[in-house]
């Protein structure tokens, strides 16, 4: 359903936003191709799907930034690219700038990246409303305070003061907005908003997004999580290899997809439906298409020579490509249930980790209180909760990397927390961590092939062709070609990156992964990949995970138990079905309630 036109906007009117044609090449690549969607007044339009489907680079077309900072020159063509009679592809640099941030405002995924670090907060927020005129000197503080409270940050003028670094990725990314609503543009984009932020953040982020909207804000929104789509947005517009393959109401496309890979897409959301089946399906092995044709056509297993040739109209998806009754058949590809492990916490088993009343504090400020927990071989254990809640110190303390003030930390039945760096050397192998961004954790100068023979060469694996072996060995145990050995990170996508994460993690043969968040910047059909990997590797090696995530369907996909974290403190662990079924303490019950499933309507 489309939002009511705002108030005084005739229901006739020309779109606020016409894109029509849109092309978008870097060199011989097309990045964006045929890109035609309009976007009114007081109306949402999310552009979804996985990364290098052309997505933000349509977003920073639209902003004059396309390719801002790039090697290779970007062309740009388009039957119409028109904003509120403006016609965005004759525009100088000067016009430009009267029209970025004025009338179109865009909101960036990494707020840590966007905002200037040598600059305070307010100083950030200020910048569009001075460099515009629309505001006086005087008037600037009250005004960014103003800002700063609209997007729901608390002590807005303490706020304003510090700098990015200083600030929750939560509190930068309303900061973020408030940057980009300064100026009060027409239209907004926001470009993954909500990504990496956890569910209750989420849900105040999602919140002022659509009180904008009500009052006659143009969003674009670019997301991978469908949940957030189904909560904002009035039309979706799905993206693959450049091209849009299918459009229409969100409620409708996220209730009853047509094209292949939108039902892949919404096959890959993890929760309960999916627990012991893969996200991902297998890779097709068919012919790619034409120039012309659907570029999904190599993956899709319902592909004939027709689509190969011609991108399909959406409305003979239907009937052409899916048939209703065989929704999902040939995209998720079904496994026998994980058999779960044998989990006993009583004294009659000795647990892999025993993690017994541990508490640190920093500053003076307790920041993880009297934590208890027990993990076996073969399990695996979500640890949930808000920004802020204690996770990741939780985490550093099994890892060793921190120690704790109080309380202890036992690795097979011996201790671990207590020992000093050169005695914990001989089990450091044991336990193994992959992190949220293994891109920040690489070196960028080393090739693939000497980032994983670092990690073999701890094993004592001697140099020469026994070392490169295990090296290939490592890079098929998590699905990647020996040919990417001599890449560099950069040179990577998120989803090698990661796995290539996950191959150093698995070098030495630990016994306990500790997972950091470790797929909450991946798209939908990566993150399946590496969910669908993490489970394999279980099941084959016996492995346990900690599995650190906001995102609870990615817990309730994986996770044996759940643990629930606030404040420092565990509110609650229970068996993944009883938590999610039954959750006892209040705390659980707002997460879950802030969690919207996909094709909620708002």
């Amino acid at each position: 359903m489309t939002h009511p036109a705002a108030p005084g906007t005739p229901e006739s009117s020309p779109p606020l936003l016409a894109v029509e044609g849109l092309d978008v090449s870097f060199g011989p690549v097309r990045a964006v191709q045929d890109v035609s969607f309009a976007l009114d007044r007081g109306e949402c339009l999310a552009v979804v799907g996985e990364s290098g489907s052309g997505k933000s680079v349509t977003a920073r077309t639209l902003v004059g930034l396309t390719g801002a900072g790039g090697r290779v020159p970007a062309a740009v063509s388009a039957r119409r690219l028109a904003f509120d009679g403006l016609d965005l592809a004759t525009l100088t640099e000067a016009q430009w700038r009267e029209v970025r941030g004025r009338r179109i405002g865009l909101v960036l995924q990494d707020a840590l990246v966007s905002l200037d670090p040598l600059r305070t907060v307010g100083a950030e927020i200020a910048e569009p409303l001075r460099v515009h005129g629309l505001a006086t000197r005087a008037a600037l503080p009250a005004r960014v305070r103003s800002l700063l409270e609209r997007t729901g940050v608390p002590e807005p003028q303490r706020r304003a003061a510090q700098y990015a670094h200083q600030l929750s990725g939560g509190l930068r990314q309303r900061a973020l907005i408030a940057s980009a609503l300064a100026a009060e543009p027409d239209l907004l984009i926001a470009d993954e908003p909500t990504t990496a932020l956890d569910v209750t953040v989420q849900a105040q982020v999602l919140d002022l997004l659509d009180e904008l909207r009500g009052k006659g804000t143009a969003l674009l929104l670019i997301s991978h999580d469908l949940s957030v789509v189904g909560r904002l947005a009035d039309r979706v517009a799905v993206m693959f290899g450049g091209r849009i393959v299918e459009t229409g109401p969100a409620e409708r496309l996220l209730a009853e997809p047509r094209h292949p890979y939108t039902r892949a897409l919404l096959a890959a959301v993890p929760g309960a439906r999916t627990r012991g089946t893969r996200l991902a399906p297998e890779p097709a092995g068919r012919p790619p298409a034409s120039p012309g044709g659907c570029p999904y056509a190599a993956r899709c297993a319902a592909a004939d020579d027709t689509c190969r040739s011609t991108l399909p109209p959406v409305d003979a998806l239907g009937s052409r490509c899916w048939h209703p009754t065989a929704a999902g058949a040939s995209v998720l590809s079904v496994r026998e249930p994980d058999p779960a492990p044998t989990v006993v916490d009583g004294a009659d088993r000795t647990a892999l980790l025993d993690v017994d009343r541990i508490g640190r504090s920093f500053a003076g400020r307790p920041v993880v209180r009297d934590v208890s927990f027990r993990l076996h071989a073969g399990e695996t254990l979500g640890l949930v909760g808000e920004s802020g809640s204690g996770k990741t110190t939780t985490a550093r303390i099994v890892l060793g990397l921190e120690r704790p003030d109080t309380g202890s930390v036992l690795l097979d039945g011996r201790p671990w927390s207590e020992l000093t760096e050169r005695r914990r050397r001989p089990d450091r192998l044991r336990i193994q961590a992959v992190q949220q961004d293994p891109l920040g954790s690489f070196d960028p100068r080393f090739t693939v092939e000497r980032l994983v023979a670092e990690a073999v060469a701890r094993t004592g694996v001697p140099r020469g062709e026994a070392r490169r072996h295990r090296v290939t060995e490592l890079l098929d145990q998590v699905g990647l070609p020996a040919a990417l050995l001599a890449r560099r990170p950069t040179e990577l996508s998120g989803g090698q990156r990661q796995r290539v994460a996950i191959a150093r993690a698995l070098a030495p043969a630990p016994a306990l992964l500790v997972c950091d968040e470790p797929v909450s910047a991946l798209d939908l059909s990566v993150q399946a990949q590496i969910l669908d990997l993490l489970a394999d590797l279980r099941r084959e090696l016996g492995l346990a995970l900690l599995f650190i995530s906001h995102d609870l369907g990615v817990v309730q996909h994986l996770a044996d138990r759940v643990a629930v974290m606030k404040d420092g403190r565990l509110v609650e662990t229970a068996t993944v079905d009883r938590l999610f079924a039954e959750p006892a303490d209040p705390y659980t019950r707002r997460l879950l309630a802030a969690t919207a499933p996909v094709g909620a309507s708002r």
